[in-house]
């Protein structure tokens, strides 16, 4: 991180002190929810911070939205695979599964190296995946609820399966 001063203050401070409360409010208003904001305001400097250089920063609240809106899209997504998950989850526990601690933490630990798995994975391959995998619906079914061809969908998912066959090639 920078240790740049600027009249007896980290420039990090500076930037914070003058624009956190805008950065907030322009947060809140996006996301309509104060907890998440305050948790992206947070995120969106030390995001800043870990850049380290910050000396080079002309228009603070354009550098400080760029950066907010990325992580709200990280959020976003996040959320989308945590619904995915708590979905595929629900559908084991109503079906004929041994419900023991050891096969939950199992279906957690898939559920985790599938994350892993698809991490860099575009959104919308990633969705016909997993609409695949796991809500077992067909081509047809896929390319009607995401709105594209059945082509279309092929193509997401061996997009998706060569990402994987990489991925798992990288980690042996």
């Amino acid at each position: 991180m920078s240790t740049a001063v600027l009249g007896g203050e980290s420039l990090i401070t500076e930037l914070y002190r003058a624009h956190n409360v805008w950065l907030f409010g322009w947060l809140r208003k996006k996301l309509g929810c104060g907890s998440d904001a305050e948790d992206l305001t947070h995120d969106t400097f030390c995001r800043i911070m870990q850049k380290g250089d910050i000396g080079d920063i002309h228009e603070p609240r354009a550098y400080l939205t760029t950066t907010a809106t990325r992580l709200m899209i990280d959020l976003v997504r996040r959320r989308n695979i945590e619904q995915v998950y708590l979905e595929a989850l629900a559908l084991v526990q109503t079906e004929a599964y041994d419900h023991s601690p050891e096969h939950y933490r199992e279906a957690v630990e898939t559920l985790n190296a599938i994350a892993q798995m698809l991490e860099g994975v575009p959104e919308k391959a990633r969705r016909a995946f997993l609409l695949s995998r796991l809500e077992n619906m067909a081509y047809a079914e896929i390319a009607m609820s995401m709105n594209i061809s059945v082509s279309m969908v092929k193509k997401y998912i061996a997009q998706v399966m060569v990402h994987c066959c990489m991925a798992s090639y990288a980690q042996s």
